[in-house]
């Protein structure tokens, strides 16, 4: 196990009907930036519950944060925080409402020329933040609990993840009530990206870590045993809520301890979003089965254990569990009806060399052993064809 330091400062307020508890949790005082997307909290109840609890403070709105948050949407935001004086954050919404809520945080009070260099550091420029806090309403990145976002800029098809101690919220809400509201699609989303949150800090170098590694496992077979209540479309309160905790743990540092991460899958896929438009979940779920087939040797340990301890494979040597972690793992994303194919979005083989071309020309190298450079990620991607 390596060496680790882990803090994470967010209170969660989890439960059914908590929102009304953001009277308690900001400031009579302050001034609240509130932060959403297209428009569905308003369809939903959410709205005219966060707008209740908040009637005490001055408000200023934002909405029409695009699933994928960009930089264009994100600069207006801060924009307007900074005009307006804005002392508070709350974000309301999925976790890309959150995710540009934090760039819109760090980049209000940012000094510097352009705050798309808070993307290009990695977040390392930043060095204060506005005060957050958020209602999630649609399981699925973490963001609710973590310091990290995901943002692109569509003038230079980018997409860039960042992240700063400055950017953790104040505290998060998670009332599942608030899913009941979400379709299919969202929740099959969510549960594959949770899933791959896990795989990418499980599926690398066997460092000794069982603590880590079973609770890894627990995440694993917990998304598997509930995801036919999840996507049965029926309200299941408890199976709502065990989906919104786990997507949440996946995702919140605790796994991270004393282990090396992959995230090649993710940094692939991002470009997969930014060329392409696929939804982030969508990526993942054709780029990490390629990913653990092109890597099987150096990952057949843990895959292994994946096959035994969580889809139940007890026959076979290390190499075919480790096959048939694959398998049981598209097997799974299939039966929540998430396609592992770029076939399945019409996307080519020719096309994917934008991609690679991308990783080329950046000199990136991914994963846990810092080998997956461009020629590696056109192999990668034909096993996703």
């Amino acid at each position: 196990m390596q060496n680790f330091t882990y803090c994470n400062p967010v209170k969660i307020v989890f439960g059914k009907n908590t929102i009304a508890k953001i009277n308690e949790l900001v400031e009579p005082g302050a001034k609240v930036l509130l932060t959403y997307g297209g428009g569905s909290i308003k369809k939903n109840g959410v709205y005219r519950q966060v707008k209740n609890a908040l009637k005490k403070r001055k408000i200023v709105e934002f909405g029409g944060i695009e699933p994928n948050p960009t930089y264009e949407t994100c600069i207006k935001a801060i924009r307007l925080g900074r005009k307006e004086k804005i002392n508070f954050i709350l974000a309301v919404g999925g976790g890309s409402v959150l995710d540009g809520s934090k760039f819109i945080a760090a980049g209000i009070p940012y000094k510097g020329k352009d705050p798309w260099d808070i993307i290009k550091s990695r977040g390392q420029s930043v060095k204060s933040a506005i005060p957050m806090g958020t209602v999630l309403t649609l399981p699925a990145t973490g963001s609710e609990m973590n310091t990290f976002a995901v943002i692109s800029k569509l003038s230079t098809t980018e997409k860039l993840a960042f992240g700063s101690p400055h950017t953790y919220p104040k505290f998060s809400i998670l009332d599942p009530l608030t899913t009941y509201s979400l379709d299919k699609k969202q929740l099959r989303n969510g549960i594959v990206d949770a899933f791959v949150h896990v795989a990418e800090e499980y599926a690398t170098v066997d460092l000794n870590t069982p603590l880590q590694d079973r609770y890894a496992e627990a995440i694993f077979k917990t998304l598997v045993d509930i995801a036919p209540a999840v996507m049965s479309g029926k309200k299941d309160y408890d199976a709502r809520a065990t989906f919104m905790w786990t997507a949440t743990q996946a995702l919140c540092g605790l796994l991270s301890c004393g282990v090396i991460g992959d995230w090649s899958t993710h940094g692939i896929g991002h470009e997969l979003t930014a060329f392409f438009g696929l939804a982030h979940a969508e990526t993942l779920a054709i780029v990490l089965p390629a990913i653990w087939k092109y890597k099987i040797n150096n990952k057949a340990a843990k895959l292994a254990k994946l096959a035994q301890n969580v889809y139940g494979v007890r026959t076979g040597s290390t190499k075919q569990k480790a096959a048939a972690a694959i398998k049981n793992t598209i097997k799974f994303f299939h039966s929540i009806g998430m396609p592992t194919s770029f076939k399945d979005y019409g996307i080519t083989q020719k096309e994917t060399e934008k991609v690679v071309a991308r990783f080329a020309q950046r000199g990136d190298v991914l994963g846990e052993n810092g080998d997956i450079d461009a020629k590696a990620v056109r192999k990668i991607l034909k096993l996703g064809l």
